[in-house]
């Protein structure tokens, strides 16, 4: 993707430096558009430092995309001050999933205190009693406080956040799943896997 980009702005959204760097090598410019106040909430000041000293690479704190059309022409963003800025972009780039959209879950399986899920190692005994855990064994590695309810990806709480990480996981995840339905039925969160 980072040759086609080579004669274009890109824009990049969230915080995501290691990624902007890369791409600054072969792009134009790269236009980091961050919720935040600034990248020192969530990066190393070895990247920051990378990232200031690139100058082809802007970045944008405070701000959020406002509008686009049905083929990416360009793109409008609301600065931390109120203005609208527009730029001719044919790339966009998004990094989500930093915050989990969880709120659902709660009261049905843990959650730590950002609102990831819990799994397998991570839970602790009183999380496991209050989810009536029945199990003469512990949770899987990626299975919650629920027997039989697993969490592959981002929304777990000590997953690593890369996608090649949440597609082993969420293979990981059937071999977890046979196991359980091979499991009898105990008494508790679970009375039975059909």
């Amino acid at each position: 993707m980072a040759t086609q980009c080579r004669h274009s702005d890109f824009k990049r959204t969230a915080q995501p430096g290691a990624g902007a760097v890369f791409l600054a090598e072969s792009c134009r410019r790269v236009h980091m558009l961050v919720r935040s106040a600034g990248l020192a909430e969530s990066m190393s000041h070895y990247l920051i430092r990378r990232i200031e000293t690139a100058s082809n690479i802007s970045v944008n704190a405070r701000t959020q995309l406002v509008d686009g059309s049905d083929r990416l022409e360009r793109v409008s963003w609301e600065r931390g001050d109120g203005g609208l800025e527009m730029r001719e972009l044919r790339h966009v780039f998004l990094m989500t999933g930093a915050q989990p959209n969880t709120h659902w879950l709660q009261g049905c399986v843990a959650l730590d205190a950002h609102g990831f899920v819990k799994t397998g190692p991570d839970l602790r005994e009183d999380e496991l009693a209050e989810a009536r855990w029945s199990q003469p064994r512990p949770p899987y590695l990626i299975e919650t406080s629920v027997r039989a309810v697993f969490a592959a990806g981002d929304v777990r709480a000590a997953s690593v956040k890369r996608i090649a990480s949440a597609v082993g996981e969420g293979s990981i995840c059937v071999q977890f799943v046979h196991q359980t339905l091979r499991e009898p039925a105990k008494t508790g969160n679970l009375h039975a896997i059909p």
